[in-house]
């Protein structure tokens, strides 16, 4: 049968069986789903034939009119009239895999953030342009309409609508908001009316519902593609239209600055993205932003960076002061002095430009870094021209781990880099080797005797490091005890895979599921070819695989001459998939896990747990060749760099066990804080009640202070929520600094967070569209580029195909079509076997 027959007959026989858009059916498997059918087909069958029995026996023994032929014929269609009505009682289903060709599906993702009420500052003639283009009849001389007035008019405009011109093309349309939340929080939006799906999309709903209102606080754009991936729809996704100012100023970064096109939120949703511009691309601005390391060292100086953005102000000459404040005093109401710790003048010569300023702490604690420019002439907006962060400045060591059989060559030259390491030293450094002699580990403090310590000796580590470690070594408590490290102390886990013993020895122990790939119990290293490692984008990407002098100009070829120092590897670890959430950072050239189709990992990372722990996977232990033609340089580099990640993303050695914190940093007017504490005794278990009067924390909340008034202090109680988490939330109004201090009640010390509430929008901070963000997003996945002078071009420009997707759906026959032909037509054969019979 000819193509053209074919597709003739799979239409007619899916408008038969109720179905839309099929471009091919496969099996057909007929199935009862009514239950009293479920399970007794054989009385079903008995049913049947009792009606068919009745139905004969009707027409044969007491109708005497007609022939023979003519009764028994009629006995049989009302045979099959009567079962028939008995299968419907039954709900016949077909369970039917069909190959179908639907219209091609279109998110459109309106920005719901604030910056969308700015109103742009345009020269009359830009107005009127803007508005005729949009049909907007609201731009006088005196009149500033707000990026969403222009927004809503293009959605509203009588010729060449943009919606309803997709709608005719024959496209599918779905409509989310994101409204600024750093979680990347969607509202889907109603396109029509209730129950009225198939209804053709009214624009006007849309603006005049009120569903467009532009109320987030933010613009995470990043998070917001990553989310629709997780929508109903997005397996059948053909394309997003992205309606922004492109101002990404919170969570992931949509696509570029150091990920590759493959692992940036907008390439993973795999369609082409249209991006429709909103804003203005023009103004007189400079914004400057800090950017220190998340903890320093105290007496140890270390370059602040402070980054500068202008636009159209080449050749000015600018004045950056930056300064630092103690934020931990022993005077509770009088916090230290903001003290300036360096300035420079510099001309502004690129869009963005990069300053360095050193700063030595003297003191440990927190501290709050501030970077101030001037405001320029013809600056619109000068809430920019400060920034300020926090940091935590250290007088502590880093505390490792290491485990392993015995002495590896990985180990012998970790130990050499580490003890000369001064943020780990000689006393941050411990190692327990299974085959070191007891005298050794009895006599030298580098050996622990046991991995059997107490807890308040073991949590007190900041990275463990597992290497080539054998089962009889991973006891139950051991590895509960490094799942809770991880996991509720926000400590860093090393996996190092060896050819002994590798990570297979993990599976069935509760460290199994931590990993950032999956192992196979039964899995034997492979040696059988040489390879050489390489790394993934997001590999050159991740701090501590960036190897070389960053501030060198030529940093990435010297990042790739360190990696390839490694020379050909002979062996490494295969595993059998890759977990969701990990990051894969260097794999195998050519090798690929179970499936076929993912790279092999060599090295991947991932979360694990609530407290920011992570954990490290190595598939060989084999890095130490890092040092063939370089000395330690690199691999100095390496293992440094991985353990500061590792070790200094939460609090070190015993201050892990009483940890305060806000759910943010910054807050709005009106806003709620949310202070939490997790609090562990000093064994490193949670805080009970018998060890906290009352069952509650007392904590000071220090108002920002304005000049001639008292300083306002409120005290506030946290209950305990569960054993260990304390927690209370309350709101904010004052714009300015806030302190909170809470006692230790196990050490009778304070510890202190401080947050800032500011009446300036993040989003107000930048006032201009990020178009290099807009192309980029566009160009690389595939779309187009679009103003709102331009967006009706989308229309012509967008052309998207059908997929063919086959799957199997259950389908109720007694609604279809064919089911009721088949109704009437043993009806009316009866009628009219009846008249020719002279029956009627």
């Amino acid at each position: 049968m000819n193509n053209s027959a074919s597709d003739i007959w799979n239409s007619i026989l899916g408008w038969l069986l109720g179905l839309s858009n099929v471009e091919s059916i496969g099996d057909l498997k007929p199935e009862f789903a009514a239950p009293w059918v479920v399970g007794r087909e054989f009385w079903l069958v008995v049913g049947a034939i009792a009606l068919a029995v009745v139905a004969l026996s009707f027409y044969l023994r007491y109708q005497t009119k007609g022939s023979v032929f003519y009764r028994g014929f009629l006995g049989v269609l009302r045979a099959c009239l009567l079962v028939l009505l008995l299968l419907t009682l039954a709900d016949p289903v077909l369970r039917i895999t069909k190959t179908d060709r639907p219209p091609p599906l279109v998110y459109l993702l309106f920005d719901g953030s604030d910056s969308m009420n700015l109103e742009d500052r345009l020269t009359s003639d830009q107005r009127k342009k803007l508005a005729s283009a949009v049909e907007l009849d609201r731009a006088d001389a005196n009149d500033q309409p707000s990026r969403a007035d222009y927004l809503s008019a293009l959605l509203t405009r009588q010729e060449d609508n943009l919606v309803a011109g997709l709608q005719e093309k024959g496209y599918r349309l779905e409509a989310f908001v994101f409204e600024g939340d750093t979680t990347g929080r969607l509202r889907r939006l109603d396109l029509a009316d209730e129950g009225d799906d198939d209804e053709p999309v009214d624009p006007a709903k849309l603006v005049e519902s009120g569903q467009l209102a532009a109320e987030g606080q933010v613009t995470a754009l990043g998070t917001a593609l990553s989310d629709l991936r997780q929508q109903v729809g997005a397996s059948k996704l053909a394309s997003v239209v992205v309606f922004s100012d492109f101002d990404n100023n919170s969570g992931q970064i949509p696509v570029g600055a150091g990920q590759s096109t493959s692992t940036s939120p907008a390439k993973k949703l795999g369609v082409p993205i249209y991006a429709v511009g909103v804003g203005t691309t023009t103004a007189v601005n400079l914004a400057v932003s800090v950017q220190p390391p998340p903890k320093l060292k105290r007496g140890k100086v270390a370059n602040m960076t402070v980054q500068l953005g202008q636009n159209a102000l080449d050749g000015e000459m600018v004045n950056v002061r930056l300064y630092a404040k103690r934020l931990e005093s022993e005077d509770t109401l009088t916090p230290e002095v903001a003290e300036l710790i360096g300035e420079q003048t510099v001309e502004l010569t690129n869009a963005t430009q990069d300053v360095s300023i050193p700063f030595e702490p003297e003191a440990a604690g927190r501290y709050e870094i501030v970077a101030k420019v001037d405001g320029l002439e013809g600056e619109t907006n000068t809430d920019d021209n400060q920034s300020i962060r926090k940091v935590r400045v250290i007088d502590d060591y880093l505390r490792l781990l290491y485990v392993s059989k015995e002495p590896t060559w990985e180990w012998r030259f970790i130990k050499e880099v580490f003890h000369r390491d001064p943020d780990v030293g000689m006393k941050g450094f411990r190692t327990y080797l299974a085959s070191a002699d007891i005298n050794v580990c009895n006599t030298n403090e580098l050996f622990l005797p046991t991995l059997s310590m107490e807890r308040s000796a073991f949590f007190k580590h900041d990275v463990i490091i597992l290497d080539d470690v054998p089962k009889s070594l991973l006891t139950d408590s051991f590895c509960n005890r490094v799942r809770e490290f991880v996991s509720r102390f926000g400590g860093g886990l090393v996996i190092i895979a060896g050819p002994r013993f590798g990570p297979g020895q993990l599976v069935d122990t509760p460290l199994a599921d931590m990993l950032p790939v999956t192992v196979d119990p039964h899995a034997r290293i492979r040696d059988d070819r040489e390879f050489k490692l390489v790394l993934t984008d997001e590999g050159r990407a991740t701090d501590f695989m960036r190897l070389g002098d960053r501030k060198r100009k030529d940093w990435e070829i010297e990042n790739e001459k360190a990696w390839d120092n490694l020379g050909l590897l002979n062996w490494y670890q295969p595993v059998t998939s890759i977990h969701s959430q990990a990051k894969v950072l260097a794999v195998h050239p050519t090798d690929t896990c179970a499936d076929g189709r993912s790279p092999m990992p060599i090295i991947a990372t991932r979360p694990f747990g609530s407290a920011n722990g992570e954990v490290v996977y190595i598939g060989m232990n084999e890095m130490w060749r890092l040092r063939r033609r370089y000395g330690e340089r690199y691999y100095r580099q390496y293992w440094s760099q991985l353990i500061h990640r590792l070790g200094l993303s939460h609090a070190l050695g015993a201050d892990k066990r009483f940890q305060p914190r806000t759910d943010r940093q910054a807050y709005y007017p009106e806003s709620k804080v949310t202070f939490t504490v997790e609090a562990s005794d000093e064994n490193f278990e949670a805080l009970s009640e018998e060890k906290v009067p009352g069952g509650k924390l007392t904590a000071e909340l220090v108002y920002p202070k304005k000049p001639g008034e008292a300083q306002k202090v409120r005290m506030l109680e946290l209950p305990m929520r569960r054993k260990g988490l304390f927690e209370v939330s309350f709101p904010v109004e004052r714009a300015g600094q806030y302190r909170l201090r809470v006692k230790d009640p196990i050490t009778g010390k304070f510890k202190e967070e401080t947050f800032e509430v500011t009446a300036i929008s993040p989003e107000r901070r930048s006032i201009i569209r990020n178009v290099v963000l807009q192309e980029q997003l566009a160009s690389d996945t595939g779309g187009n580029s679009y103003d709102l002078e331009t967006a009706s071009d989308l229309i012509k420009d967008m052309r998207l195909t059908s997929q063919s997707e086959t799957n199997t759906r259950i389908q109720p026959l007694w609604t279809t079509p064919m089911w009721f032909i088949l109704v009437v037509v043993l009806m009316l054969s009866e009628w009219l076997f009846r008249k020719m019979a002279n029956l009627a």
